[in-house]
C-alpha cells in the first residue's frame, strides 16, 4: 500500500504546466501545495485547497520545482585531468593528449573503480538536485570497454548512450575508415543491449559529417535513438545532421548558422547547452537568446566530464545561463527541468503535474530566481525521487 503525502506551505511552486495561467513558462502557482501518492504526482495547487493525505511536510515558505533532468553527461570514467586544466587557465602550453588521457585512465581502471568514480558523481549531483541523468560511455574506445561503460551505466539510469564515436581510438589514428566500421559493427552489436541512445562527436578532428550519418544510421537500425555533439567548436554539419535524422538533441550548439538556428527551430530537436564547458575552457558561449527568439527548444545539462566540464551542478549551470548567455532566470530553469525531459523524449519527468514522477526539490529560498541571483550557494535544501525523500 502507497501513502500519500502533502507538501505544504510552499511560496513558489514550479509546476511546468502550460495550462496554468501567468507570463511565465514556468506555471507558477503561489502559497501552494504539492500531493504525492507513491511514486507519483497526484494533485498541485493552492495550499488551501489540498486534498487530505497520510502524511504532511511543511515547506517553511520555500519553493519547489522539478528536479533537474541532466541529460548529458560522461561519468563513466576513471582518472582526471587537473594538470591539463591547470595549464590551460593558467596560460600554459600542454600537450597530454586530451581525451587520449582519460582513454588510458578508463581502460586501466577495475569495474569496481569505474563504479565507484560513477556513484560518487551521481550522489554529488543528486545533492544539488538532479533526480534524471543521462550518461555516456566513449572512454573505452574498444568493444569490451565501450561495453563495460555501458553496461555499468545502465545500473543507475536508464538514459543511457553509445559514444563509441567520441574521438578514433588512439590504435586506429591512421585507419579512422577501420575505426567507423569497429563502432558502426562489432562494437555496436556489443553496446547495443545496454544503451538507449547512440551519440557521435562531430567536429574536426573527431567524425565529419558523413563518417557521423553512418554512425547514427547504423545505431538507428540497431534500435537506439540518435544524439549529436554539434557545433561546440566550429561551424560544421552536426546540426543539419541532428534534424535529418530526428535526434532528440544536438549538443552545445555554440557555432551556429542563420540556417542551422532555422532547422532545430523547424524540427523537434532539442538544442542542449553546456555552459560548464565554455566556462571551464573559456570560450564563446552559445547565444540561448538567438535560438529562444527562434522558437528552438532549449535544455540546459551539465556536460560533466573530466576534461573540459568537471561540474556536476545544474545549479551552476543556470547561473551560467542567466548571467552570461541571455537567458532569463525563468528560461533556464525551465531548460534545466522541462527542457531536459524533452531532449530525452520523457513527459513524466521535469515537471509537477499529475502523473509525472515525484521528483522534486525544496530550495532554501522563497523562489526559484535564487538559483540564479545567489551563485554558488548550496540552496538545495531537500529532494524527492520517484516519491521518497533521498537528500
Amino acid at each position: 500500500m502507497s501513502s500519500s503525502t502533502v507538501i505544504t506551505n510552499i511560496a513558489t511552486l514550479v509546476t511546468n504546466d502550460p495550462s496554468l495561467h501567468g507570463d511565465s513558462p514556468l506555471g507558477l502557482v503561489r502559497d501552494a501545495a504539492v500531493v504525492i501518492d507513491g511514486d507519483r504526482v497526484a494533485w498541485t495547487g493552492e495550499s488551501s485547497k489540498a486534498p487530505a493525505t497520510d502524511n504532511r511536510v511543511d515547506a517553511g515558505g520555500r519553493a519547489v520545482l522539478p528536479g533537474f533532468v541532466d541529460s548529458h553527461s560522461h561519468l563513466v570514467f576513471a582518472g582526471d585531468r587537473t594538470e591539463e586544466f591547470n595549464a590551460r587557465m593558467s596560460g600554459r602550453a600542454y600537450s597530454a593528449g586530451g581525451i587520449r588521457t582519460t582513454v588510458a585512465a578508463t581502460r586501466a581502471a577495475t569495474d569496481a573503480e569505474l563504479e565507484a568514480n560513477l556513484t560518487r558523481y551521481l550522489v554529488e549531483a543528486l545533492r544539488q538536485g538532479t533526480t534524471t541523468f543521462e550518461t555516456k560511455s566513449g572512454y573505452g574506445l574498444t568493444v569490451e570497454d565501450e561495453a563495460r561503460a555501458l553496461r555499468l551505466a545502465a545500473r543507475h539510469t536508464d538514459e543511457v548512450t553509445y559514444l563509441g564515436a567520441h574521438i578514433v581510438a588512439p590504435e586506429y589514428a591512421e585507419d579512422p575508415a577501420g575505426y567507423v566500421a569497429l563502432v558502426t559493427g562489432e562494437m555496436l552489436d556489443a553496446c547495443a543491449p545496454h544503451a538507449r541512445w547512440i551519440d557521435v562527436f562531430c567536429e574536426k578532428g573527431a567524425f565529419d559529417g558523413d563518417q557521423a550519418r553512418a554512425i547514427l544510421t547504423a545505431g538507428r537500425a540497431k534500435g537506439l535513438h540518435p544524439r549529436v555533439h554539434a557545433n561546440q567548436l566550429s561551424y560544421g554539419p552536426g546540426v543539419q545532421l541532428a534534424v535529418e535524422l530526428d535526434a532528440a538533441s544536438a549538443d552545445h550548439c555554440t557555432h551556429l548558422t542563420d540556417a542551422d538556428v532555422d532547422a532545430l527551430a523547424n524540427s523537434s530537436t532539442v538544442a542542449t547547452l553546456l555552459p560548464g564547458a565554455e566556462f571551464s575552457t573559456r570560450a564563446t558561449w552559445p547565444d540561448a537568446r538567438r535560438l529562444l527568439d527562434a522558437g528552438v527548444t532549449v535544455a540546459l545539462s551539465t556536460d560533466c566530464n573530466p576534461g573540459s566540464s568537471f561540474t556536476s551542478s545544474v545549479p551552476f549551470c543556470v547561473a551560467l545561463a542567466v548571467r552570461d548567455m541571455g537567458m532569463t532566470p525563468d528560461e533556464a530553469v525551465w531548460s534545466a527541468t522541462a527542457g531536459g525531459a524533452q531532449a530525452l523524449r520523457r513527459t513524466d519527468i521535469g515537471r509537477l503535474t499529475p502523473g509525472a514522477y515525484a521528483d522534486l526539490i525544496i530550495l532554501d529560498a522563497p523562489s526559484h530566481v535564487h538559483l540564479a541571483y545567489r551563485p554558488g550557494v548550496p540552496l538545495v535544501n531537500g529532494v524527492w525521487r520517484r516519491g521518497v525523500r533521498v537528500v
